[in-house]
Formats: structure tokens, sequence, C-alpha cells
């Protein structure tokens, strides 16, 4: 039976093959030269053109603006942060490119300097959750350095395909004969990825990403939203783990910590897998779960001296982990 890290791995993998396919089938790019979107292989556009012809009335110009932009953008704005209100930054974890790029770099790295990211201050510990050996040879730099570059090449020639022709793109890029822009365009963003994938990826995923931090300031504002709750009557369980829950979240954060401490986290619940191998062998499970309602509050709403009084049993409510983030928030 699939786990649930598993899901997660196919969900990602599934959506970067559709940011990487999307342009080439024609379910959605802006085309620069047709200066107009493609959408499931039809053009999209503002439905302007009879207007300025002298062909269609001010209100019919109006109503098309309304369905062909206003509507489906701040319509799919608008789910999308419901959706972060209400279960947090799940796009980020479950679904982002970006965060997948993250996720696999930061294996490289702990493979290759036994620590994720650059900036760690120390490497982690000898051993993972589940008591193997944690190895790692330096001898793999250049391995980790050609992923790096090789995900920023990716990034910048499928970005590039969102604005041209891709037939065009990687026409051009097999004869090896890119137009000038094309070239300076690719070069650039691979340049500034590869920056931004080797040393800057969590930084961006943190503070500079607009996606990213709208989702968590929408989440932030729902004391009842689904987060990650550590069963703190069973703290003492914890203490010999050595910190496996937060050497596995890849944001490096702190998954026992309030939810303020917390704005980063993509609900990708590697600190809940962590939890429960560790403690695999505990009649009791894991003392990190997801929580909602009245059970987010001890997260939520646990701070400067405030204890709000939440149900004795939001840890013994059966397995919230094993189907993914659930659909209901109020019980």
């Amino acid at each position: 039976m699939p786990t649930l890290q598993d899901k997660r791995f196919l969900t990602r993998l599934g959506f970067f093959a559709l940011f990487v396919l999307a342009p080439p089938l024609d379910i959605f790019r802006i085309d620069l030269t047709l200066g107009h979107a493609i959408l499931f292989g039809q053009p999209w556009t503002l439905g302007l053109g009879p207007f300025v012809a002298g062909e269609a009335t001010t209100l019919e110009a109006a109503w098309n603006l309304v369905w062909r932009f206003f509507l489906p953008v701040f319509g799919g704005a608008a789910v999308f942060l419901l959706i972060a209100w209400r279960w947090g930054r799940l796009y980020c974890g479950w679904f982002c490119p970006h965060f997948s790029v993250v996720e696999s770099i930061n294996r490289l790295m702990e493979r290759t300097i036994g620590k994720p990211s650059l900036w760690e201050p120390k490497p982690l510990p000898a051993h993972h959750a589940d008591g193997s050996p944690r190895r790692s040879d330096r001898r793999l730099w250049p391995l980790t350095a050609l992923a790096v570059v090789g995900f920023a090449l990716v990034w910048a020639v499928v970005l590039l395909t969102y604005l041209l022709p891709p037939a065009t793109v990687y026409g051009n890029l097999v004869a090896l004969d890119p137009s000038r822009n094309q070239a300076i365009f690719i070069g650039v963003a691979t340049a500034l990825f590869t920056i931004e994938f080797a040393a800057a990826r969590h930084l961006f995923c943190r503070y500079g990403c607009a996606v990213g931090l709208f989702q968590s300031l929408v989440w932030m504002a729902n004391k009842r939203a689904m987060v990650v709750g550590f069963d703190r009557s069973r703290a003492a369980e914890c203490a010999s783990c050595n910190a496996a829950c937060d050497n596995a979240c890849p944001m490096r954060l702190k998954p026992r910590t309030i939810k303020r401490h917390m704005l980063a986290c993509t609900q990708c619940a590697q600190c809940i897998t962590a939890c429960e191998t560790v403690q695999a062998d505990n009649p009791a499970g894991s003392l990190l779960q997801w929580v909602d309602g009245d059970c987010a509050l001890d997260v939520s709403a646990h701070d400067f001296g405030r204890k709000p009084e939440v149900p004795a049993d939001c840890f013994t409510r059966g397995d919230k982990t094993a189907q993914g983030p659930r659909i209901v928030v109020q019980e």
C-alpha cells in the first residue's frame, strides 16, 4: 500500500511533468509572437478585437473582459486562497515544481556534505530516523553541481517555452542554433537559477515566492486551519529521538513549535513521517499529527501566555496521516 510520501512523490512528479509539457502540448502558454494566450489548444484573448474594429458595443467588450480576464484570474485566486485558508501551503508541498527541486537538491547535498543546505550550522545526526547510518561523500560534489545546473537549465528553457512557440525553442536548441534573444534569456535565467538553487532555494520559498507567501499569510489568519500538531502530554517520549522531525523538514523548520514559527510550512508531512518511523514500536503512535478545528488552537493560539482550551482527544482520533490531508476542518 502506498505510503503518504509515496503519494506525495507521485503528485509532485505528475505536476512537474505538467509544468514541462504544458507549453508543447498547448495546455497553457502565453505566446508573445501571437500576442495572446493558448489554453487547451485554443486561442484565449480578451475579446477586444471586435470592439476596436467597431463591430461590438462597449457592453459586449466589458463582458468579454469580465469572463475572459477578471473571472478566471480573480476566481482562480479566490479558490486557491480558500484552499490555503483551510489546509495551508498544500500547493507548495504537494505540487510546486520549484519545491520538487528544493527537495531533490536537499537530498543530494545531504549525500554530499551531510547536511541539506550550505548554510546549515552543523551536519545532520549520524543516523536516519529508521536507525540506518547517514553517509556522505564529498566526491559527489560534481554530481550535485551538475544537478543544480541541470535543474536551472530545465527551468530556463521551460519558462521560455511559455513565452515563445515551444517547437521553435526546442528546435533551435537541438540544432544548437538559438536566436540571440533566446540565448540571452536561457543564459541569464540559467545563471540566476543556478545561484538560487545552490545557495538560496529555502530563502526564496520563505520570502521571495509571492505564491507561497500569500498562502502562508492566509493560513496564519485561520487559527483552526490544518497544522502539524505536537502531543505535548507525551513530550517525554521524544527525548531520545535526536530531533528526527526537525532533521526531516525540507524547509528547515521546527515542527514541535508554535504556528507562527512555522510560517513557511508546506504541509509535506515529512516531519510526521519521521516521527512515525521513530515511534514505530510505540503503541501510542506518533507524537506529531495533522490537526485542525479546535485541536489546532494549541499550535495556533498557544502563544504569549495564552493557553486555549482544546479537546483532550485530539491525538486519539485515529490515524490522520495515512490518507493525506483531510477535507473537513471542523469536526
